[in-house]
């Protein structure tokens, strides 16, 4: 009941959700404690699937990270985008449709950053996906990793980078929220996270991630798209590493 009490205090949540400065910490606090978190424990994990659980475990730190700041500011869900699903076959159809077209765009700026990697150092080169080679030819692999990678990465890389991050950086300046202004340091942020696919993977998801942040403002901040679609990219690299193309 104390630690209730504590984060629905209203002195509290009106520091939180009007001082830039609460705003930047909660930023820092959310990326950092994650980022540190990996940077002392992945030298001690060996193999493939250990340092993908503790990416994943990161990930769903940041996720625990982001609803203390919700709880805090006496928001919900809902303020990043998580609003409720229209249920109807037109409601369905819409959010299909919006996901196709954003895993469309996102492939397009995909390769765009592929482009883009490989004039910046001459030659062409390809993101290091070797830490997924336990998934080639192992079919229940395949099945947790999806189950894992739709929960932890699809929903939970959304929810952060897209849905928190996004809102943040918009808010920092305080007045209204800058929102196209912060995609691309989003979009970077994205990227740089992933740093274990080497530099033209990170170049490669920074697009995507600028992709997606575009997509995600151009639907009304419904998260349910990007998500979708961030789903059916997984899906489709998951099973192209698994058939070891």
């Amino acid at each position: 009941m104390a630690a209730e009490a504590w984060v629905t205090r209203p002195d509290l949540r009106a520091l939180v959700a009007r001082s830039p400065l609460a705003r930047a910490i909660e930023l820092v606090l959310v990326l950092g404690i994650p980022l540190a978190a990996v940077v002392i424990i992945q030298p001690a994990v060996q193999g493939p699937v250990a340092t993908q659980l503790v990416a994943w475990a990161a990930n769903v730190l940041m996720l625990s990270l982001v609803w203390i700041g919700l709880r805090i500011r006496g928001d919900r869900g809902a303020s990043l985008g998580l609003i409720r699903i229209d249920r109807s076959v037109s409601g369905i159809s819409r959010l299909l449709g919006g996901a196709l077209l954003t895993l469309l765009f996102a492939v397009v700026a995909f390769v765009g950053g592929s482009v883009v990697a490989a004039a910046i150092v001459g030659v062409p080169v390809e993101a290091d996906l070797s830490g997924y080679g336990y998934l080639e030819g192992d079919l229940p692999m395949l099945v947790l990793a999806l189950c894992g990678a739709y929960l932890v990465s699809s929903f939970g890389e959304e929810v952060v980078y897209r849905g928190f991050l996004i809102r943040r950086l918009a808010e920092l300046g305080g007045g209204t929220p800058r929102w196209w202004t912060s995609v691309v340091p989003a979009g970077v942020v994205f990227g740089l996270a992933h740093y274990a696919w080497g530099f033209m993977g990170v170049v490669q998801t920074s697009f995507m991630g600028i992709a997606l942040g575009v997509a995600y403002l151009r639907v009304g901040r419904n998260l349910w798209v990007p998500i979708l679609a961030h789903a059916l990219m997984d899906t489709a690299l998951f099973v192209q590493l698994y058939l070891g193309s």
